[in-house]
């Protein structure tokens, strides 16, 4: 165990620690299968979406000033930092007074940056954070350095969340709306934490299908 992730899981109960190896959720998110399926679904996903990326840009650039992607530090799995990549959903400078927690409905998202935001298309270029290893597709979203600070020091066992590798979809996502406070974050963590200590391939293909489920039931 790394010294991160040591003082990661010093805050877990040991029965409940036991309890995450007996039942393999420890093993599934670290193993070698989850990797493969992450690997091969982003590369395919890549190839199918790389086409449209211009057409994306194009959109992003005639919604506001700004640069296409936008690169932000977050916090993966034992705490290390990672740049996480988007496609802008929101107007530049958006963050210039300091970070600010997002909602559904932020004045900030652009009318083309709300539709991509619905469509998790903004999301696509962390497929490329999962291919580099930083990410899988499942798993809890990884936050910000200023929020993890906050919300560590508000919310007892937060940072257990950082246990697994952050996900591009998982099952708070599928299961609770924007959290934009603490006690919205200490209600979706119980969610990250269920994942945490049951996560395997059956939860991982359910946490997908209602993903996508979500996507293409969406109506304006």
């Amino acid at each position: 165990m790394t010294t991160a992730n040591a003082g990661v899981a010093g805050k877990l109960d040991p029965e409940l620690f036991a309890r995450r190896e007996a039942n393999g959720a420890a093993r599934f998110a670290d193993g070698r299968a989850k990797r493969v399926i992450d690997v091969l679904a982003s590369t395919l996903l890549l190839c199918l979406s790389l086409p449209f990326w211009p057409m994306l840009a194009l959109l992003v650039k005639a919604s506001s000033r700004g640069a296409v992607f936008y690169g932000q530090a977050r916090v993966g799995k034992d705490g290390r930092l990672f740049t996480l990549r988007k496609f802008r959903s929101m107007i530049r400078r958006a963050e210039e007074n300091g970070a600010l927690w997002a909602g559904e409905r932020d004045p900030r998202i652009t009318p083309v940056g709300f539709v991509l935001r619905r469509l998790h298309l903004d999301e696509l270029p962390q497929l490329l954070n999962v291919l580099r290893g930083e990410m899988s597709l499942v798993g809890p979203r990884p936050e910000r350095p200023q929020f993890v600070r906050e919300l560590a020091a508000r919310i007892p066992d937060y940072q257990l969340r950082h246990l697994v590798k952050p996900g591009i979809t998982g099952w708070a996502q599928v299961n609770y709306p924007y959290a934009s406070s603490v006690e919205a974050s200490r209600e979706k963590l119980a969610w990250d934490l269920f994942y945490v200590f049951h996560a395997d391939m059956a939860l991982d293909m359910k946490i997908l299908f209602g993903t996508f489920r979500a996507i293409f039931r969406w109506r304006e």
